[in-house]
């Protein structure tokens, strides 16, 4: 009569435990839909930690194009920043796809239109963005790994063997067996083995938890791209046949894949989660499943990277959608041409919420003068951020945006290399000559920006360089920004660099910045009215004007 009772307790206790499972994981769900509803139009709220973007970078780091986005380049452009305020995506997969993504310009603008259509589809159908996001949102994130330092694990463990395990539950069906002969014992024996599993789990599990997470999100990967096929639209059917064949040779990999699902992914204290943990714990069934899983993997890696690239490249699309939906201060698609020329109608700097546009219609080369704070450095980021967005996430924060495909580099937000010893002028001049090293290998147009051109070094000897390297980067095949404060490089290139500036006014001894881009050469400087404004004193500020200005009619440096 005891064996009854007990048996009906349990499956009691089972079903209760099960009932509040399914409860807080629906509570859960439907207030994370809410969550996803009311993100459109706001911008993320992430919070980024170092080893977040440690590992941020797998995916690009492991798929090399013809031209990707280069450090300096993304360092001058604050791209942590731009990728930060892009970045709504919810998985790792989708996270790092984004990062690449934006490192990666496209040079095929039917791919650009196809992307275009996916985040229109996304854009459009709310219920299925929330409900590929929720999908997302099972699959998770990696922690602290990226998904190919995963993958690299997997690859360098080997083999392994369950015998151990398969004859500890045959030792348990007997002792099972034992307790119709002898209650007392069977049960003590049965303790007795738990206490042995549960030891004995912990130290394994010690070993191949790195492992184990591993193939837990691989397996979540496999089953997620299953539900995903499922409410796939028609745009995305090259996404769609991808994920199948990918699915259907992975496969057989899912047998006994329940018990790695989610495996070391239980934060939520759910009643049912902790009881399924210690069934892990008691049976080994993960570390069976995972021993039978990881050759299936590992024999099949070409199309578990399939299966990250497509549901990364669809999530990147829902993020391009709701970073559309953010910009406040509008945005256009991009029109390219075979023509030269980069036109930008009322263009604005993505990161700057109440921002002033400007616009400019630059056939040729662009120097750019003006006071210190007037907006030069903005203004060439906001250019070079336009054509970069327009080649990647085909979005430009812009009334309109006209101009050929680029080979984007740059050289702006540099400093000295204090590991290397390498003073700043030596990091400017090799930065520099990147670019016109990649011009000579480069079969299409270049477009680049230089903030200070030659900064590093002294007046005469930068105004002769500066002379020359801006020389070298004018031509049908490259388009060259240069800002920089030698007003006689403006008469110098005249013939070949548009001139453009920007300017302040003097008003109630403070200087004000309207930061629009005017034609022509800047007149005005700041530089010794800066320090009156700070405080110097008056003698300072009177001798360095009796300077300045002797030196502008005499062209001779005297000392007063």
């Amino acid at each position: 009569m005891e064996y009854v009772v007990f048996s009906v307790f349990a499956v009691a206790f089972v079903l209760f435990v099960f009932a509040q499972g399914i409860m807080s994981e629906r509570n859960e769900l439907n207030f994370f839909r809410k969550k996803l509803r009311d993100t459109v139009g706001k911008a993320p709220e992430k919070e980024y930690k170092i080893e977040r973007f440690l590992r941020i970078s797998g995916y690009f780091e492991k798929h090399t194009a013809d031209f990707q986005i280069d450090d300096i380049t993304w360092n001058d452009l604050g791209m942590d920043d731009i990728f930060q305020r892009m970045d709504y995506a919810i998985s790792s997969t989708g996270e790092e796809y984004l990062y690449y993504m934006l490192r990666t310009p496209q040079f095929e603008e039917e791919k650009l239109k196809h992307l275009d259509q996916v985040v229109a589809y996304f854009s459009t159908n709310e219920e299925a963005r929330v409900q590929y996001q929720c999908l997302m949102h099972k699959l998770g994130g990696t922690g602290k790994f990226s998904l190919y330092d995963y993958l690299e694990y997997l690859q360098n463990l080997g083999k392994r063997s369950n015998t151990k395990d398969y004859v500890m539950l045959a030792i348990f069906v007997l002792l099972l067996g034992g307790l119709w002969f002898d209650l007392t014992m069977g049960i003590l024996g049965i303790i007795c083995w738990m206490l042995y599993q549960i030891f004995s789990y912990f130290k394994v599990k010690k070993e191949v938890e790195p492992y184990i997470v591993s193939l837990a999100y691989m397996t979540r990967l496999i089953r997620i791209s299953e539900d995903v096929v499922k409410i796939l639209p028609e745009v995305c059917e090259g996404e769609k046949e991808i994920l199948m064949e990918a699915g259907k040779q992975l496969k057989k990999s899912q047998r006994g894949s329940y018990w790695l699902y989610s495996s070391g992914y239980n934060k939520t204290g759910n009643p049912f989660d902790v009881f399924i943990d210690y069934i892990r714990m008691i049976f080994h069934v993960d570390l069976i499943s995972f021993n039978n899983m990881l050759g299936e993997i590992i024999c099949h890696m070409p199309e578990v990277d399939a299966l990250i690239t497509n549901l990364g490249y669809l999530e990147a699309s829902v993020c391009v959608g709701l970073y559309r939906a953010s910009l406040k201060n509008g945005w256009c698609k991009p029109t390219f041409t075979t023509e030269a020329g980069l036109h930008v109608r009322e263009g604005y700097h993505p990161l700057i919420s109440q921002p002033v546009k400007n616009s400019i219609s630059a056939h040729g080369g662009v120097l750019l003068t003006g006071s210190n704070a007037s907006g030069k450095s903005t203004f060439l980021k906001m250019m070079a951020l336009s054509s970069l967005l327009a080649q990647t996430v085909y979005t430009v924060t812009a009334d309109g945006y006209e101009a050929p495909f680029y080979y984007l580099y740059s050289s702006m937000s540099l400093r000295d290399d204090l590991e290397s010893g390498e003073s700043y002028y030596i990091v400017e001049i090799k930065a520099i000559k990147r670019i016109l090293d990649e011009r000579k290998v480069r079969n299409g147009r270049i477009l680049c920006f230089v903030d200070e051109v030659l900064r590093g070094t002294n007046t005469v000897e930068r105004i002769a360089a500066s002379t020359q390297i801006l020389l070298s980067m004018t031509g049908e095949d490259i388009q060259c920004f240069a800002a920089t404060h030698d007003i006689e490089l403006t008469q110098l290139l005249e013939d070949v660099y548009e001139n453009y500036h920007f300017e302040e006014e003097i008003k109630d001894g403070d200087i004000l910045f309207n930061y629009q881009l005017r034609s022509g050469k800047a007149t005005t400087r700041n530089a010794i009215k800066l320090l009156e404004i700070m405080g110097y004193e008056p003698k300072i500020i009177q001798n360095a004007t009796k300077q300045a200005q002797e030196f502008l009619q005499k062209g001779v440096w005297n000392r007063p």
